[in-house]
């Protein structure tokens, strides 16, 4: 158990946290701040109806996507490597939509709301626009679980591109297929020309928003395409907590139920106007069963209004 004092989380004191930790910036999202829309299409995999019977996986469709950089900060650079990467994307139709919400690592950084909030209230600024250092560590040591995320990152290069990156869905979903079998699948979105990585050196030669240039520069050459992929559950896996992983994952059985493949970039105002809301699941999607989603309809529509 943790020796710090948890308060109560509520949706909204996790947006005014995450706002908090990135310097209060006025109309911008509390996560993810900074990104760039897009358009595209999916096309479904023979095999998408053997896992969910969900419309918005099965049948082709529209798709509209955003890339982001992590953080609540819009000007972070893109040579940032101690934050995510993400990308949102809504497939289906008006009647079968499905949001998914991955990132460049495979867990959350908490494993509750309570122990989301403290985390985050140990990272906000003084008086000094600087966190307290001592204060993060005391919080890290009495909650390691909470490092998994920060670790994962830490052994991995740079992103090197948009396009050129995996990301994960950090929850467990329960899927259901035509058949009416239920099992829990996770989302995992792989580029199909594998990851691009950069050395330190290659990085110190990069612009602020290296990635968000050569995300025009492939879209223009019609050169990016990912496949969505479902890794399929087995008895035992920790379903409940986002903080880790399931064993042996990235050897895991996996199904790919799809293609996007991104045609076009769109004027950020799309993407701006509404959310990705992981909530938004269309039927053989149901949505996971632990306590870090459970509050994202209410945060991401908190979220929303503040920035409007």
């Amino acid at each position: 158990m943790s020796k710090f004092p948890t308060p109560t989380a509520t949706p909204a004191a996790i947006v005014d946290a995450l706002k908090a930790v990135a310097g209060n910036p006025p109309k911008v999202r509390a996560s993810f701040a900074k990104g760039r829309c897009v358009r595209g299409t999916y096309t479904p995999s023979d095999r998408a109806a053997e896992i969910t019977r969900s419309q918005s996986f099965t049948k082709p469709s529209r798709v509209l996507a955003r890339f982001s950089v992590g953080g609540g900060n819009p000007g972070v650079t893109d040579t940032n490597n101690f934050v995510l990467r993400g990308f949102s994307f809504k497939l289906g139709d008006d009647a079968h939509r499905s949001d998914i919400l991955t990132q460049s690592a495979p867990v959350h950084f908490a494993r509750t709301l309570d122990q989301m909030l403290a985390f985050l209230k140990a990272r906000i600024p003084g008086a000094d626009g600087k966190p307290d250092i001592e204060k993060i560590k005391a919080f890290s040591a009495a909650n390691p679980e909470t490092l998994n995320q920060a670790n994962y990152i830490a052994a991995r290069r740079l992103p090197g591109s948009f396009a050129g990156t995996t990301y994960w869905g950090v929850h467990a979903f329960p899927a259901t297929n035509a058949k009416g079998e239920t099992r829990f699948i996770k989302f995992k979105v792989t580029p199909a020309g594998g990851d691009v990585t950069l050395s330190e050196d290659e990085a110190a030669t990069k612009s602020a928003a290296f990635l968000h240039e050569d995300l025009a520069q492939k879209i223009a050459a019609g050169d990016i395409r990912f496949n969505v992929m479902a890794l399929l559950d087995a008895p035992g896996d920790p379903i409940m907590d986002v903080t880790l992983r399931w064993p042996d994952e990235d050897n895991r059985e996996e199904v790919r139920l799809g293609t996007i493949v991104v045609t076009r970039l769109e004027a950020n105002e799309a993407c701006d106007g509404s959310v990705f809301n992981p909530v938004n699941l269309a039927d053989g999607i149901g949505h996971p069963p632990d306590e870090i989603f459970a509050a994202r309809r209410a945060a991401y529509t908190i979220s929303l209004a503040r920035r409007r």
